[in-house]
This record gives structure tokens, sequence and C-alpha cells, in this order.
């Protein structure tokens, strides 16, 4: 059994008609193929797909012994109940109304009190309309070089700026942070151009990790990670560029990229389509994680959203930031040679799947991803380092 982990009477019944069943010849063991399937009948109906992938986990562990003993059946299974809230048939009925049913709302009370978190980063060579696909995302002028007056001059280098702003909507209070990249790609030698986005993006991690480990902690951690990279694609109409492929597989480990088309309506929808399939294998002959698609989804409904999303990828965007009115109403877009071009209209570009998916859809799972997996990752390797370095000489 796990450590302090204890088991009621009729819990530990409910384990043990299971196990009993299936040992018919009573020598106190099961076939060890067996244990996914009475881990399951224990769980019962309750059982997703993460209980489901836990159970897997643990029967793995185990399953080196071609039999299993009641004893180590159970102690699995105190491992697993720790791990999740679905208990299925060991549950224990409740025989009036308690009132923990009203802790959803008191969680959304108290973070409406705290307001929530999102940092972007966008990258992309000048001219490609980043400042105002951003200003269109947010509805507003929050891009930097919309908050920055006077000329913008091209760096000789890549260069990483941020400007923060805190947006409301129906009283949810949001501190969004846009990171620009001015430099990027717009040299002749483009090499290692990349280098001060993933530095950037390390010291946000350092500087989290850093204030985690403090014996004296901030009641709130000041959350400065990337949650988020859009990059954007030059409508060539040809493949990815070596820069690209270079820039994403550089710094997929480090922050979800969703990558977009740029200014798409200067292709034709034939010539877009096509752009579109072979960035797509591109990205699988370079074998570049992209978000959401190179990330596993235990959850079926959740890999149901992400499959279609990923028909979408990359995003054929537009963005414009003046309405124009197009039969009575005023729409954002631009007038081209050939008619108007809607931003939000889903059969001119994809603008309005990738502003779902950040904004109304993703926005906490590209926190979480960015928590749980690449920060994660970040964390652990940082720790064996300090681990392996000498007496003194850890600077965590």
């Amino acid at each position: 059994m796990a450590s302090g982990s204890i088991l009621t009477q009729n819990q530990y019944d409910v384990i043990a008609k299971v196990f009993r069943q299936a040992d018919t010849e009573e020598t106190g063991t099961v076939d060890s193929s067996r244990i996914i399937e009475l881990a399951l009948a224990v769980l019962g109906q309750t059982a997703k797909d993460p209980e489901k992938q836990l159970v897997k986990y643990y029967a793995n562990l185990r399953g080196n012994n071609p039999t299993i003993a009641f004893a180590d059946f159970l102690e699995m299974m105190g491992e697993i109940l720790t791990e999740t809230t679905r208990w299925g048939n060991l549950t224990t009925r409740l025989e009036g109304y308690v009132g923990f049913d009203t802790i959803q709302e008191q969680i959304r009370k108290k973070s409406l009190k705290k307001g929530f978190e999102f940092n972007l980063i966008v990258v992309g060579e000048s001219g490609l309309g980043k400042s105002t696909l951003v200003n269109t995302l947010f509805k507003s002028k929050i891009s930097r070089t919309s908050c920055t007056p006077g000329p913008h001059i091209i760096p000789k280098t890549t260069e990483v700026n941020s400007v923060s702003h805190v947006i409301e909507e129906q009283n949810v209070r949001l501190k969004l942070t846009i990171t620009d990249t001015p430099g990027f790609g717009d040299q002749i030698n483009n090499d290692k151009c990349w280098a001060p986005i993933l530095e950037y993006v390390n010291d946000q991690f350092a500087q989290y990790l850093h204030e985690e480990v403090n014996i004296v902690r901030k009641r709130i951690i000041p959350d400065t990670r990337v949650h988020c990279c859009l990059y954007f694609i030059p409508p060539t109409g040809h493949c990815l560029r070596p820069i690209d492929i270079e820039f994403m597989k550089r710094l997929d480990e480090f922050v979800n990229i969703v990558p977009v088309i740029a200014k798409s309506d200067t292709l034709t929808i034939e010539e877009r389509d096509a752009f579109k399939a072979r960035i797509r294998e591109d990205l699988t002959f370079h074998n570049i994680r992209i978000y959401p698609s190179g990330y596993n989804y235990d959850d079926e409904e959740e890999s149901a959203i992400n499959n279609k999303i990923e028909q979408f990828i990359p995003f054929a965007v537009i963005g414009s930031d003046k309405e124009m009115s197009v039969g009575g109403k005023r729409v954002l877009g631009r007038q081209t040679k050939w008619g108007f071009v809607e931003v939000e209209n889903k059969k001119h570009c994809e603008f309005a799947q990738v502003r779902d998916m950040l904004i109304k859809t993703h926005m906490q799972d590209l926190k979480e991803t960015t928590d749980k997996v690449h920060y994660e990752n970040y964390r652990q390797r940082r720790l064996r380092e300090s681990k392996a370095a000498p007496m003194g000489e850890s600077n965590i």
C-alpha cells in the first residue's frame, strides 16, 4: 500500500472481490497480463483515458513477473488512487448534501480577483504584419511598435523587446505581455539569429526557478515564462526556408510554437493549400514539434478538438486593424484589386481559427504545457546540473 494511504473495509473488499474472481484456482496470484483488466474493473466506467494510461504505467512496472500476488495488486491500486479522483466503484457515497460542489465557483471567484497572465512572443522578419496581427487578435493597440512612437529602424542583430498591458473583458482581467523580436531574419547573414530568442526564453525559466527554490518565496511568483510563440512564415508559396527550419528545431523543446503563413491573401486558394501541404511535410520530415499536434493528450475530448485544429496548421492569416463597411456591417479587412478581404471571415483566411485556439479554447492549456512540459524539462536539467556541480558552485 502507498505510504500513508489507508483503505476503508468497503474499498478493500471491492479490490479483493475483483482479484478473487480472477484467481479461479485460488493460488493467491493472477497472471500479470490481466493486471490492466483487473485495475479497470475496480475503477469501473469512470475510468477515462488519463486513468487508463495511469493503470498501464503501473502495470508495466510490474510486468516483468509472470504473476502478481494480491498484496502487490493492492499496493498498485493504492498508488493509482493517489494520482486520480476517479475512484469508480471505490467512491464513498454521500448520505446527504454537503456543499463542496461549490468549490468550482470558489475557484472562479479567487481567480477573477487575482487576474490571469499570458505571455506571447512573435517571431518573423520585418514586413510580415506581426504587429498588425497581434493588434487584431486582441482588438487593441498592444504590440510594441504600436506603443512606441517614432520610426522603427531595423536593428543589425536580433533584439528581444517586451511590452505588458492589462486588458479587461466582462470583469476578467488579463495581464498580457507581447514580446517582439526585431532584426530576426533581416540580415544578409542570419546565422544564429535565433540565439537571442532562445536565451530570452531560458532566462524566463531561470527567473521562475530562482523564485521557486528561494527559502522565502513570494506569495505569488510572477510568471514571465513564454507561453506561446507565433512564428510568421512569409507567403513564398514554395516550402520552409532553412532559417524557418533552424529556428523551429532550436526552440521547439522550449516553447509552444504555432506557425502562421503571413499575408496569405497574396496567394490563391490553390497556392495556399499546396504551400500548407509542403510546410506540413517539412515539419514532419525535420521532426519539428508544433503545438498542439506535437503533444500527447490522454483526454479523448481534447484529442478530438486538437485533431480538428491540426488540419489548419500552419494557419493562413491576414491582419488588419482597419474597419470597412460591407453589406451595412463594420468589419475588419483590407481592400484589394479583386475585392474586399475580411479578416474574420473563415472563407477568406484562418485568422478566426488561430484566434479561437489561442484565446478561447487553448490559452490555459498553452500555460499548462509551458509549465508541465517545457519548464519541467528545464527545471529537471538545471537541478541535475546543480547536483553534479562541485560544492558551492551551483548558480540556481
